[in-house]
């Protein structure tokens, strides 16, 4: 779990079980981060409402703050909770990217990527002669 989530909200009073909410969505987020840049991770949730002449809209913004970067995901939908979730969805992907650029294993050059690679080559050849 990601320990530094700050959570606010903007022309929007927060409820106890939306910040719950929030805090355990993004919360769950730090596998997708490289382990090194896990202990300076701090996250902000920003979420804010909107009245608009054909209803009200919620909108949620998240940002990460990593070492030497900073990764935003941002969306709006007629309903909090279905915003936090796409917002997740979002940083996964834009986590997930990160991630490879930034470690080892993603660029492929990792040990346990290249014994794979080795085992394929050795045990195709047997497989394709029975």
């Amino acid at each position: 779990m990601i320990k530094h989530i700050d959570i606010s909200g903007i022309g929007y009073e927060l409820e106890e079980d939306i910040k719950r909410y929030a805090r355990r969505k993004i919360g769950r987020l730090d596998r997708f981060v490289p382990r090194k840049a896990r202990p300076s991770l701090r996250a902000e949730v920003r979420l804010r409402q909107t009245n608009e002449s054909h209803g009200n809209k919620y909108e949620c913004e998240v940002v990460f703050h990593v070492p030497d970067d900073q990764l935003t995901a941002h969306d709006s939908t007629m309903n909090m909770f279905a915003a936090i979730d796409i917002v997740e969805e979002k940083m996964k992907n834009t986590l997930r990217r990160y991630k490879e650029k930034h470690s080892a294993v993603g660029k492929g050059n990792g040990l346990f990527r290249r014994l794979r690679r080795e085992r394929r080559t050795t045990i195709e050849p047997i497989l394709d002669e029975i």
